[in-house]
């Protein structure tokens, strides 16, 4: 630790800054009464352009932007770049989908995508499974950002060799960010995305001219990484692609873009905007983080010509791939920087993660909660809920961490990514037709989960040993085909369900069985701020916001 006082200094001091910055967020924009799920979970619908495009971007550009994509290259090569494409595709999927979706929220009060479903299909059962697979999705996805947090302060040597010390800085992450959430609800990441992106761009571009120099050129770097993987036992490893994993790399860019508008956490940042043109300029301009997380890309093989090697791993004889991008600063720049650039991350790690508890707290309490325990809660038990809820998936959370121990940060991520596609039919379609039945939604659902569980059992962890749920790249040898290539488990189960849902829909209307009243109608899809058709709930507290 000695060795690294100037890098803790700094990084505690940008990190003090900006949870400060989370408990202050309770007052700014604050309205007169907290105790308001709209105001607590989406900070009063009132987003306007520049602060949802730092919250949105804040939200998508998470701890796997900064320490996950990078690690996966440096231990695998070109597959890791599928995370580019995929953040090209989706916002366009965006653009015709979410703001659908912020029409129909705004017209409703709807605050989570399960409110939809439930109005939607006249299916509370359906609602219910939406809920929970958003909320079980979000907890590894939240884990990942915490885990960010801790490949830094281990970079720096303030983490042990016991259980406790090891996890010991997610501890503190955890109660933190527990601590202003709870306070400040949606307020606060949003205030301190501010501050994050600002961080984030001036690292990555210091890092992408500076590195090069240093290292020789792009060429070098480019020559070391392709010498390392020409020497690994792995055949998929390389800095281009190979027959075995293109079909992994495409299924896996695609299914994660129609996985990630479907996280609960992408939909609250949406539906805190406040009309929907500011949806449509931020799904015009958000593109722009895209060149961002390329060049992010590029540090996994900066790393691999700076000679940088992972920390040892939770277990003898394996490694911490997470600790890549946080060593490369260390060894690379001046301590004062490395601190910036550790603080980034950290940064970088707590605005999604308190907006992805925020989700998942949201689905809890509207659809749990009030469906099922208290039909006539009021919006202060609502918010109360809420705030506990959040405390709880971020303990959910930590247990991911310390349950699965996947070989690269990333496999949290894709493992979410498999769970929420199962809302896809019902959520993503729904917003479309009707016309698949509520019954043939459900059916799908159960079956594609139980494939995705099959699946993900059946995939080993060669990097400690474990037999299930090492990844996501499924081998299509155990499906019978004599081949060496892996397909991406959520791209086969969330069509499997699809192909249950139309099958079962067909013999539902066959057999005449009832299919519920559509409580939402085409206007509402349009629906804009200022709307004369907004129930008056939600125009009270849209009125209200206004005024303050």
């Amino acid at each position: 630790m000695g060795d690294h006082i100037t890098e803790i200094v700094v990084f505690t001091l940008l990190f003090l800054l900006v949870s400060g910055m989370g408990f202050v967020a309770a007052r700014w924009r604050a309205p007169k009464d907290m105790e308001h799920l709209d105001e607590w979970g989406l900070g009063g619908r009132s987003f306007g352009g520049w602060i949802t495009w730092f919250l949105i971007g804040g939200d998508l550009y998470t701890a796997y932007t900064f320490v996950a994509v990078p690690a996966l290259i440096f231990g695998a090569g070109a597959a890791g770049f599928f995370a580019v494409p995929y953040t090209i595709i989706i916002y366009p999927l965006f653009f015709l989908i979410l703001i659908r979706l912020w029409s129909v929220s705004h017209r409703h009060g709807f605050v989570t995508p399960a409110d939809f479903v439930r109005t939607r299909f006249d299916s509370p059962t359906l609602a219910l499974l939406v809920a929970i697979t958003g909320i079980v999705a979000t907890m590894p996805y939240i884990a990942l950002q915490l885990i960010g947090i801790e490949a830094v302060l281990k970079t720096m040597g303030v983490t042990g060799d016991s259980l406790l010390a090891r996890h010991a800085p997610i501890i503190i992450a955890f109660a933190i960010l527990a601590a202003y959430t709870y306070q400040s609800g949606l307020r606060a990441p949003a205030l301190i995305a501010f501050v994050k992106d600002t961080l984030i761009y001036i690292v990555i571009l210091v890092a992408v001219i500076y590195l090069p120099y240093k290292l020789g050129g792009w060429g070098t770097i480019f020559d070391a990484a392709e010498a390392k993987f020409n020497a690994s036992p792995n055949p998929n490893d390389g800095i281009t692609l190979n027959a075995n994993n293109q079909l992994q790399y495409v299924t896996l860019a695609l299914g994660s873009a129609l996985a990630l508008f479907l996280y609960p956490h992408s939909i609250t940042g949406v539906l805190a905007g406040k009309n929907r043109n500011v949806i449509k300029r931020n799904m015009s301009a958000l593109p722009a983080y895209s060149f961002l997380l390329g060049l992010l890309a590029l540090l996994g093989y900066a790393a691999i010509a700076s000679g940088v090697k992972p920390l040892p791993g939770a277990t003898e004889g394996t490694v911490d791939s997470n600790t890549v991008v946080p060593l490369l600063f260390d060894m690379q720049f001046p301590a004062w920087f490395a601190g910036v650039a550790f603080a980034a991350i950290g940064i970088g790690a707590l605005v999604p993660a308190a907006i992805m508890s925020i989700a998942a707290a949201n689905l809890f309490t509207r659809n749990i909660y009030k469906e099922y325990l208290r039909k006539d809660a009021t919006h202060a038990q609502e918010a109360r809920v809420s705030k506990i809820t959040s405390l709880v998936v971020k303990v959910g959370a930590v247990a991911c961490i310390v349950f699965l121990d996947p070989q690269f940060s990333i496999d949290l991520q894709l493992i979410g990514g498999i769970i929420i596609l199962q809302t896809a039919p019902a959520v993503a379609l729904g917003l479309f037709t009707r016309w698949l039945h509520r019954g043939g939604l459900i059916a799908g659902w159960v079956v594609g989960m139980a494939l995705s569980m099959w699946m993900l059992w059946q995939i080993p962890n060669p990097a400690n040993g474990k037999a299930h749920f090492g990844g996501s790249a499924f081998p299509l040898a155990d499906f019978g085909f004599d081949t060496k290539r892996t397909i991406y488990v959520g791209f086969v189960t969330v069509l499997v369900n699809l192909l249950v849902a139309i099958i079962a829909t067909v013999i539902l209307r066959a057999m005449k069985s009832p299919e519920g009243v559509d409580g939402t109608t085409r206007d509402d899809y349009y629906a804009d701020e200022g709307d004369p058709r907004i129930d008056k709930d939600v125009a009270a507290t849209v009125d209200h916001q206004s005024s303050t």
